[in-house]
């Protein structure tokens, strides 16, 4: 009798703690919504420093809210504060373990060993990043001049050919990556695209050359504003791309 009455206390206290714990598990806790006392605030470019390092993040001469309606102001910031600076910081790292320090980005491109993931991704972010928010400029847009719209004109017949061309390249990118207008080693203006943080400086590429514009096609440049639209993002691209950069990058690159 006692044995029994020491089992049903045991499977009183068993019941006892399983529903304790089920309680713990089940327990609702309500999450208070945003209001204007902590809704997000968007940040000063000039606040937004990297590691301290080979590379630096490019300065910003605009402010994270003067893309507006093309890029919203959220989106700009997390592209730079966030994904380049990222990328810059592990950069730096990379570089600083590597013995590579004392080479530019260009020189690392070139001569990287594809094998190496971390190099390769971070790398090519750090470039690829650097040269997208150079070649934009709130209102913006238009058309090239001068050198660069004549050969345009000679390798694509015309700029709306050309426009054409570089946003159907960028639009059936399959998943993360990037689009480009490089100069080839002819001269030549070529049009091509590039999966995850690759670029047309980087060894075995299917259009090799010296990139000049580019867009980012990863979902972080523009999902915040167009979700999976990404036909009307880039579209809305031509409006703030800063023709006078690409010219100068353009006459840099035939001179090399």
């Amino acid at each position: 009798m006692k044995k029994a009455a020491v089992l049903f206390i045991s499977f009183l206290v068993l019941i006892s703690f399983e529903s304790c714990k089920r309680k713990k598990y089940t327990e609702v806790v309500e999450v208070p919504l945003p209001n204007k006392d902590n809704s997000i605030r968007i940040g000063n470019p000039d606040d937004v420093k990297a590691s301290k390092g080979t590379f630096a993040l490019l300065k910003l001469p605009y402010k994270f809210s003067d893309f507006d309606p093309s890029v919203d102001a959220m989106t700009m910031e997390f592209h730079y504060s966030r994904h380049y600076l990222n990328y810059t910081n592990t950069l730096n790292k990379l570089v600083a373990e590597q013995d590579k320090a004392d080479l530019d980005i260009e020189e690392i491109l070139k001569k990287l060993n594809l094998t190496d993931s971390e190099l390769r991704n971070n790398a090519g972010g750090f470039y690829n990043h650097n040269l997208y928010f150079q070649i934009i400029k709130p209102e913006s847009g238009g058309k090239p001049k001068d050198s660069l719209a004549a050969t345009i004109n000679r390798d694509f017949g015309s700029f709306e050919n050309f426009k054409r061309q570089f946003t159907e390249k960028a639009n059936t990118q399959f998943g993360s990556g990037w689009a480009w207008l490089s100069v080839d080693k002819t001269g030549k203006l070529q049009i091509s695209s590039t999966p995850n943080n690759d670029n047309p400086l980087m060894p075995k590429q299917e259009i090799s050359g010296t990139p000049i514009l580019c867009v980012d096609v990863w979902e972080h440049a523009y999902y915040l504003t167009y979700q999976n639209q990404r036909k009307k993002y880039l579209d809305n691209f031509f409006k703030i791309i800063n023709w006078r950069k690409v010219e100068e990058k353009y006459v840099a690159a035939i001179k090399k």
